[in-house]
Order: C-alpha cells, then sequence, then structure tokens
C-alpha cells in the first residue's frame, strides 16, 4: 500500500465549502491586493498568537529579508544564523547586504542555543536568527539572555513552527512572539497553509512593525511617495481569505499531528532509529535545562510540521521506503555553511559537525492532520524493515 508524503486534499475536502465560498468573496467583491481580508488575517493571527503587530506579505522568505531589512543595519554587519536549516534564513541575510554568520545545532533538537551561539559572535555580530526547526520551539530563556547581555536583535523564524510553544519566563508563549520579530510562513506545506505562498511578521514593536508593513508597499504608506527603498511583497486577498478559513482549525490539527507523533515514537522503540527527543525540563531551583530522554514521549508544545527521525544508513534506508511506495524526504541533505554559493564566507568540512553529521542522517516520515492512523503502521513496518535490510541484517 502506498502512503504519501503529504496529501493537502484531505484538507480541502474537510473545509470545502467555506473555503469556496471564501474564494468566491474575494472575486466578488474584486479587491486583490491587501485590503479588508489581509487585514482580518493579520488581527486574527496577532490575536492567535499574542502578539501586538502581524504584517501580512508575499512569503516566508520575504517575511525573513523584510526583518532583517527593517532593522537598518550597517552594510557588511553578522546575523548569526544556524548551519542547519532551510536556505532562506541565511540567504534572507545575505540578500541584505549582510554577512551570515554560521552557529552549530544542538545534536538533539538540532536547533541553535545559547552555547552554539555565543560561539559564533564577533563584534561585527548585530542580530540573531533562531530557527524553531520541524515544529520544535528552541529553549528561548537562555538565548533572549544571551542577546540582551549582547545587546543583540532577536528575529524568530518560526516558518515550520505555527502554533507551537515553549517555556518562556514562566510562562507558555508561542513560537515567534518572543523575539523582537517573527517570521511566518503560509506554504500550503505548513501547519498553517494557503493555496500558495504567503507570510506573515509578527512583533509587538510599533517601529518595526510600520518599517516592515512600508518596505513591503516600496517604502511607503502613500502611493508614490517612498520613504525607503523597498518592494513589492504584499499578501494576496485571495489567500489571507483561504487562512482565515483554516486558521480556527490549527489547534485541532495540532493535537493531531501530535497524536500521529506518538504512534511513531511508540512504533520506533526498540529500533536503531532515533525519534525527535522528548521535551525539555527545566530545573525549578537551578534553572538548568535537562533533556527528556530520546523517544521519551511527544515535546510538550510541539507542533510537528514536520516528523524527523535520523537514520544510520540514511540513503539506503531512503531508498528502500521510496521502493515500498513510502513517501519520505529530506529536511536538509547539504549544511548551509557547505552551500556553493556561501563559499565566500570560508568554511569547509568539519566547520560544523553536528549539522554536518545531521545532513547526514535526517529523514522525514509522512505527516499531516488527515492522515490515517494505519498509515503510521505500515510506515512504521516499513522503516523498521528498510533499517534491518540497510545495515546488512536482512535482505529483499
Amino acid at each position: 500500500m502506498r502512503v504519501p508524503f503529504l496529501d493537502l486534499t484531505a484538507q480541502y475536502r474537510e473545509l470545502q465549502v467555506d473555503l469556496d465560498a471564501a474564494v468566491a468573496r474575494v472575486v466578488r467583491d474584486q479587491r486583490f491586493i491587501l485590503g479588508p481580508e489581509v487585514e482580518g488575517l493579520e488581527s486574527e493571527v496577532a490575536d492567535y498568537l499574542g502578539s501586538r503587530r502581524a504584517v501580512g506579505c508575499a512569503s516566508g522568505t520575504d517575511a525573513l529579508l523584510l526583518s532583517v531589512r527593517a532593522l537598518g543595519l550597517p552594510p557588511g554587519a553578522e546575523v548569526v544564523v544556524p548551519a542547519f536549516t532551510f536556505f532562506a534564513t541565511a540567504g534572507a541575510v545575505w540578500n541584505a547586504g549582510l554577512r551570515p554568520a554560521f552557529a552549530d545545532v544542538d545534536p538533539r533538537t538540532l536547533n541553535l542555543t545559547a552555547e552554539t551561539i555565543e560561539a559564533a559572535l564577533t563584534p561585527d555580530t548585530r542580530a540573531v536568527i533562531v530557527v524553531h526547526l520541524y515544529g520544535r520551539m528552541a529553549d528561548m530563556d537562555p538565548i533572549i539572555a544571551l542577546c540582551r547581555e549582547r545587546r543583540l536583535v532577536l528575529i524568530e523564524d518560526a516558518a515550520q513552527s505555527f502554533g507551537a510553544t515553549g517555556e518562556v519566563a514562566g510562562r507558555r508563549a508561542r513560537a515567534g512572539t518572543v523575539g523582537d520579530l517573527g517570521c511566518l510562513s503560509f506554504f500550503p506545506t505548513k501547519i498553517l497553509g494557503g493555496f500558495g505562498d504567503g507570510g506573515m511578521v509578527v512583533t509587538d514593536d510599533p517601529v518595526l512593525a510600520d518599517r516592515v508593513a512600508k518596505l513591503r508597499v516600496h517604502g511607503g504608506r502613500q502611493m508614490y511617495h517612498h520613504e525607503m527603498v523597498g518592494t513589492n511583497s504584499r499578501l494576496d486577498a485571495l489567500q489571507a481569505a483561504v487562512l482565515r478559513v483554516k486558521l480556527p482549525h490549527v489547534d485541532r490539527w495540532i493535537a493531531a499531528r501530535r497524536a500521529l507523533a506518538g504512534s511513531y515514537h511508540d512504533g520506533l522503540r526498540g529500533t536503531d532509529v532515533a525519534p525527535p527527543p522528548g521535551a525539555p525540563s527545566r530545573d525549578a531551583r537551578t534553572g538548568a535545562t535537562r533533556g527528556g530522554a530520546e523517544g521519551a514521549g511527544v515535546g510538550q508544545g510541539d507542533a510537528f510540521n514536520i516528523y524527523t527521525v535520523r537514520v544510520p544508513g540514511r540513503d539506503r534506508v531512503r531508498a528502500r521506503l521510496a521502493s515500498a511506495g513510502i513517501g519520505v524526504a529530506v529536511y536538509y541533505p547539504v549544511p548551509l555553511h557547505l552551500q556553493e554559493c556561501f563559499r565566500p564566507l570560508g568554511h569547509g568540512p568539519g566547520a560544523f559537525p553536528v549539522s554536518e553529521e545531521a545532513a547526514k542522517a535526517v529523514l522525514s516520515l509522512p505527516m499531516y492532520p488527515e492522515m490515517p492512523a494505519e498509515h503510521v503502521e505500515i510506515v512504521v513496518a516499513a522503516l523498521r524493515g528498510a533499517v534491518r535490510g540497510a545495515d546488512g541484517r536482512d535482505t529483499d
């Protein structure tokens, strides 16, 4: 039986009546660029996340680029980014005329930590972009403390973590709301996904929000009057209308993702496959962070946009799963510091070993909220067999 990596049609079928009505409303009104649909989504996302301001834009990549540009940093200033993540995080820094300063990631969570960030700091560092990878928030309290101590601007790349939560300053906070700026993606495969590209920047800082809002429309609020050099990065009203239908369902979808993740966790116990680690906890007396046991349960607050394991002999395992009709993906096969376009930054193999090892081992399994429970059983069985075959203990 074939198991798709993702099936977007299942979500559409569930919400078809409301989605079709929302699209028809925009077509009827003929207001396609910004306008009341975008304003409504901005307000609703801000309310959901607990942020004061939200500014829609054309994509998650543009959310990063506009956020970095809104800082007004001098050309060539350094911005710390993880070496292991999607390209857009570092690409936005480069395209803003700044220098990506790569930092290695935690070997358990594959997120940045205060320690890995600190190792990347130089006198030229002005900002940090923390990625909440695969739907899990990074451990933010130490990172926030470091950024305050060093007077660094903190940007959260929450493209994969809409609705995820973490413990910050003794309270549960949503991904994207604890830094100076938070960047969201509404790409169709995301937890909250539209019918095309879309993004948003959230912030509690009205000055930064106004700068982002100007930058997305060529640098000005009034047509043909430009206070800065911006670009065209407006969120389409059609996308906003679709996302407004979907937003009320996000918590239910995250609960479904977490249930599927729990089934994966249970099914993979006793194998050489390393599932996402259990939730970290903080010692109430010392404030120190303690990681949960590997595979010891679904992390509290994790949203599981992607369910990613680490597998020995990953490429052989991937090929075996593909031949069995199991949809899998690799996020990401090449760490950023080894990408050809960043060769001028001077990093070679071995510079960031955790990121390099992760790129060789990560494998993402099928995950979407409407996924049938029996598909998890099929994937687990196929993965167990593929791992045995890949290490020579079994044959086809």
